[in-house]
Order: structure tokens, then sequence, then C-alpha cells
């Protein structure tokens, strides 16, 4: 009777790799299928996200209008946000006194991009009564943003006046922009525009929250206590005194 061959370990290899290979196409197909409903999904959310749009404006444009009898409603929306007071300048902060409306504003598509529109009232700073920054990211061009050009008044362009001066805002953060025009006339990242994706999505669905926002108790500082706790180790080592005298 003739003894068996051993299979050769190579040849066992070769099989488990073409049993692995087939395995791994399997998973390929399933995850093709899993992608293409993927994609059809996006296709159905987006079509609905562009009918609840539409229901929205409405609604949106009502809100503005009511908002603008609230004198200094946006600049306080921003001062009491807190990544984008952290590019508010104090003269910033004067000039949007004059922002009257703010608004986002979707393309049709929803994902090739969006604008933002800052509406003014007469003001001493520049001569625009809609500023607007733009964004394009589709994905049959390169991603781009653009910003109307501000016609500054003579002696107030904020741009050269606070980007030649220290900054004095203690709510300053770790932001890529100095200043909140700073950010409104650079277009060199619109892919990764944190202070517009703000605007955009937190911002502008909701702004009451920012408006409503409760007042913070200021703790006393540590100075401060261990200064009372000074005057009040004076007063009593006066008091020891003043009893000795009486002696």
């Amino acid at each position: 009777m003739a003894t068996p061959q051993k299979r050769s370990k190579t040849t066992g290899d070769e099989a488990q790799n073409e049993d692995e290979s087939e395995i791994l196409e399997q998973i390929d197909a399933c995850q093709n299928e899993i992608d293409a409903i993927n994609e059809k999904a996006s296709e159905e959310i987006l079509k609905i996200e562009q009918k609840y749009n539409k229901l929205r404006k409405p609604f949106y444009e009502k809100r503005g209008e009511i908002i603008k009898r609230i004198p200094n409603f946006w600049v306080t929306i921003f001062i009491n946000h807190q990544q984008i007071s952290g590019i508010l300048e104090e003269e910033e902060e004067e000039c949007l006194h004059a922002l009257t409306k703010l608004e986002v504003e979707e393309f049709e598509d929803i994902k090739s991009g969006y604008r933002i529109n800052f509406h003014f009232d007469e003001n001493s700073y520049f001569e625009n009564k809609t500023l607007t920054k733009e964004f394009h990211l589709g994905s049959n061009q390169e991603p781009s943003s653009t910003s109307t050009p501000i016609q500054w008044k003579e002696g107030k362009n904020l741009l050269k006046n606070l980007l030649s001066k220290p900054f004095n805002n203690k709510r300053k953060r770790n932001l890529e922009h100095k200043t909140f025009f700073d950010w409104y006339t650079d277009n060199s990242d619109p892919v990764n525009d944190e202070i517009a994706e703000l605007i955009k999505d937190d911002l502008w669905p909701n702004p009451l929250q920012y408006y409503l926002v409760p007042d913070i108790e200021i703790e006393p500082e540590e100075n401060e206590d261990e200064d009372n706790e000074d005057d009040y180790e004076e007063e009593d080592y006066e008091e020891e005194d003043d009893g000795g005298d009486d002696k």
C-alpha cells in the first residue's frame, strides 16, 4: 500500500490565499451594494432637505423682520457667541451696531454652496448696504469663496486700522483670523472656514439662544480673597493694640 503524500506547506498557503482572496471579493461586492444604497439615501435626504428649505424660508424672512425691531440684536449675538466674540475687536463691535439683518442662503441644490448676507443701516464706516460672503463647494470645481469688496469711508478702514495695532481682545481664542473683517475678506481656505460654518450651522438656525444668554455671576478672584483676609488680620491687630492702650 502506497504511503499518502504529504501536502506541502507552500501548496497549503496558496490555497489559503485563494480562499481569502475570494472572501475579500465577496466583502467588496457587499460593500459596493452598501455604498450604492448610501448614495441613494443621500439623494433622497437631499430632496427632503430641499423641500423643507422652501418651507423654512418664509419663516426665516418673518423672523428677520421681527428681529429688526430689537436694536443691536445681531451684534449682541456675536458678542455672546464664544467663538465669534473671539475675533471681535472693540471698534468692530461699534461698526456692527449698524447690522440690521443677517441671512444664510443655501444654493438650491444645497451641496454646491451657500452665501451669508450682512445687511447694514447707514453708518460711519463704509458705503455698502449689504456685504455678502459666498461659498462654492461643488464637486465639479475647486472650492472657492468670494466677498463683496468693502467701500470704506475715508480714515475708517478697520482692516488697516486694526491689523496695525496690538490686539486687546480679552476673549481672544486660538483662531486663525485676527478680526471679524479679516475673516470676512479672507478667502484663502473656503473648505475649512470655521467662522462661516458656525454662522451657518450654529448661529443662523436659532440666534435667539445667543441673545437670551443668562447672566453669569463673577466669582471673586483668589487675590481679592487674600486681600480681604489681610484686611481682617490688620483690623484684629489694631483692635488688640487699642485694647492694650486702655489698660
